[in-house]
């Protein structure tokens, strides 16, 4: 459970400097949230399954998934909820061609679960069986080869997917059920000049990011694991907002003919909902993390809140290292993942 996800990208080759300059005028920073609360933590058991990096948790319903990074056999499981009795496994890892090499995200769809394998370049949709209690392999979709190795997706709607763009391009890819590009939206929103002119496929890997989209008010937050920067595209009024905090964009420096991170470890999970985005924030240094020998917990000890159009709300401050949580505002309930303990899921309630 100690090896992060957030050094999958340790290695690229450019500089990042960051040079001072005016925000554009869709850039704002923040530095300060209107409230800090404390929320303690209750552990739920699982007593049916060992999990080994879990990393994510969704909930539709009466059905939760949780996400393991490093499965010994499988990478999803559904479970019942609110009781967490457990149903199946999912995801079989293998090299066959119904199996999977990776497992980035999971998300829920109408009537069924998509998943995302980045070293297959595949999104696969499974659909429940007639008791809803497994998830059974249904389609198959293989991605654009011009698309670089997708790391997580959200839904749409019924046709499109929208992937991070990790060519330096645009900031976002919009890709149909049959895998193909159809479009791609934003720019990085980087003070890094030279990197902008001359590594843009790097600089793109070091704003590696984690994405949700809610449909319902067509609000899509995009958080970077490095640094800390917020962005809200509304997808229904064409806006784009950049929230930076005080610890600013991602930084990473040449060494060694590599390129070393040497900022901070940022976000790792976000999730918007009808009314707020939450996003669970670490704030380590890799500093710390050198002096420790990447002995520290993994994840962060913070869930932020934005308004919808990024305006910070409240930090919540927690007793748990957690990697990533699934809201419930209506019962003012976070469930969250703490690959620390043997018993990952922890329950907090706030408002």
């Amino acid at each position: 459970m100690k090896n992060s996800i957030s050094l999958l990208f340790l290695f690229f080759f450019v500089s990042c400097g960051i040079k001072q300059k005016e925000y554009s005028e869709n850039i704002y920073p923040y530095a300060d949230f209107p409230q800090e609360k404390e929320i303690i933590g209750e552990v739920i058991e699982l007593d049916s399954v060992l999990l080994r990096y879990p990393f994510r948790i969704h909930i539709e319903g009466d059905r939760a998934i949780i996400m393991d990074l490093h499965g010994f056999d499988y990478y999803g499981h559904l479970f019942q909820y609110p009781d967490f009795q457990y149903l199946c496994s999912f995801g079989r890892r293998g090299d066959s061609p119904s199996d999977m090499l990776s497992l980035e995200n999971v998300r829920f769809g109408k009537h069924a679960v998509w998943t995302l394998d980045a070293n297959k370049k595949e999104l696969t949709r499974l659909v429940f069986s007639p008791s809803c209690d497994s998830l059974l392999r249904d389609e198959a979709v293989t991605l654009d080869g011009d698309l670089l190795r997708p790391l997580d997706f959200a839904i749409y709607n019924d046709t499109i997917f929208i992937i991070p763009d990790y060519s330096g391009e645009k900031r976002l890819c919009w890709v149909n059920r049959k895998g193909n590009l159809v479009n791609k939206i934003g720019e990085i929103p980087s003070d890094n000049e030279e990197a902008m002119q001359y590594a843009r496929p790097a600089l793109a890997q070091a704003w590696r990011s984690f994405l949700d989209y809610n449909s319902k008010n067509g609000v899509l937050a995009v958080v970077t694991q490095l640094g800390e920067v917020v962005e809200v595209y509304n997808l229904k009024d064409t806006t784009h907002i950049v929230r930076i905090g005080e610890h600013g964009e991602p930084e990473f420096q040449v060494s060694g003919g590599y390129g070393i991170p040497i900022g901070i470890k940022g976000f790792s999970d976000v999730q918007v909902t009808d009314s707020a985005i939450y996003a669970v924030f670490n704030g380590t240094t890799f500093k710390e993390l050198a002096k420790n020998n990447g002995r520290l917990p993994e994840g962060g000890k913070y869930i932020y809140v934005f308004d919808l159009k990024g305006e910070p709300l409240c930090k919540y401050i927690l007793d748990h290292s957690i990697t990533g949580i699934w809201v419930d505002e209506a019962t003012k309930t976070i469930l969250a993942t703490d690959v620390n303990n043997d018993q990952p899921i922890v329950k907090f309630r706030f408002g």
